[in-house]
């Protein structure tokens, strides 16, 4: 009797576990386009960790821009109307170059020939670590391209909620729709945290960078810049490629000579190594000495910027990609 029972309960077991993957991949409850049985056209409200594989992926995009919030504020909007090129934002907040590069791969995989990538380049790239470990969680599975790990994948908890979630909001008769090109404004949730005068933003932005270089990141070896290099080199030769190096508030650029310095000069100088892989590139070095690196009202912190500094830098990116492009 008790034999009957475990075998129908291990039976059973494995139907609802086998029933679930079959909805849950039938529904793709990320829009990544594995199943377009539920495809809406439209990206549903999400976070952008997920959000990227439905914009990713988007035909209506041949330009994107790659990064975390470091780059946040460059607005897809302006570069398409500067350039002609319609762009999305694939920046994710709080991500290093393991997770951007597993994004651009994945927007690659959809776009074999983009017109234009933009990268931005911030200090996470300097890590001496090979395996380029995140600090924050990241669905991988997400943007592999094995099924096994997708499958995987979604027999997480939170993944299940999205799946009914997803049913949902597919079934709803009104519904919200996230920004198709990936633009956040993050300005507007800094403002709420208090006066740019006070004491919370002033000691985010005034406190000076140790003279030693960064834990794990003094080099002589940069990782991140081989794999990126090798993306780059794999572009087909007519995409225009732009690096940023993103603005950093004045007290936060290292004292000159000293090892801090070195080592952020070294591993700047191995990440325009690896642009130079591909032909059509360009650096746009927002870090470069200027006044606004030295005005308090245009930054957060040390290196989260507000609008009046991340418009000039669109423009500037804008500029290089029409350059890259008239170029023979």
């Amino acid at each position: 009797m008790w034999a009957g029972f475990a075998r129908l309960f291990v039976r059973t077991a494995i139907g609802l576990l086998a029933g679930y993957l079959a909805l849950a991949y039938l529904v793709d409850p990320y829009d990544s386009g594995r199943s377009t049985l539920f495809s809406a056209g439209a990206v549903r409200p999400q976070g952008p960790r997920t959000a990227a594989a439905s914009r990713g992926r988007d035909p209506a995009f041949t330009g994107a821009i790659f990064g975390n919030s470091h780059i946040q504020l460059v607005e897809p909007a302006r570069l398409t109307a500067a350039t002609g090129i319609p762009f999305v934002q694939l920046s994710v907040p709080a991500t290093g170059p393991g997770e951007q590069l597993a994004l651009l791969a994945w927007f690659l995989r959809h776009h074999p020939a983009p017109k234009a990538v933009v990268l931005s380049v911030d200090e996470f790239w300097c890590t001496s670590d090979p395996a380029l470990p995140n600090e924050k969680p990241f669905p991988f599975w997400l943007y592999g391209d094995e099924t096994l790990a997708y499958l995987r994948g979604l027999l997480r908890f939170s993944v299940a909620q999205e799946v009914f979630g997803r049913i949902g909001w597919l079934l709803g008769p009104r519904r919200k729709r996230a920004a198709a090109d990936g633009w956040w404004d993050y300005e507007p949730d800094y403002l709420r945290l208090g006066d740019l005068d006070g004491e919370r933003f002033r000691a985010a932005r005034e406190a000076p960078v140790p003279d030693a270089a960064a834990p794990g990141q003094a080099g002589p070896d940069f990782p991140a810049s081989g794999r990126l290099g090798d993306a780059l080199a794999a572009l087909p030769a007519g995409t225009a490629v732009v690096m940023v190096f993103p603005p950093v508030y004045a007290a936060g650029i290292p004292r000159p000579g000293t090892p801090r310095a070195r080592a952020e000069a070294a591993c700047r100088a191995a990440m325009a190594a690896a642009l130079a892989r591909h032909g059509r590139s360009a650096l746009v070095d927002g870090r470069r000495e200027r006044p606004a690196l030295h005005d308090p009202a245009l930054f957060f912190d040390q290196t989260h910027y507000r609008h009046a500094l991340a418009r000039p830098l669109t423009d500037e990116i804008a500029a290089a990609i029409d350059r890259l492009r008239r170029a023979p």
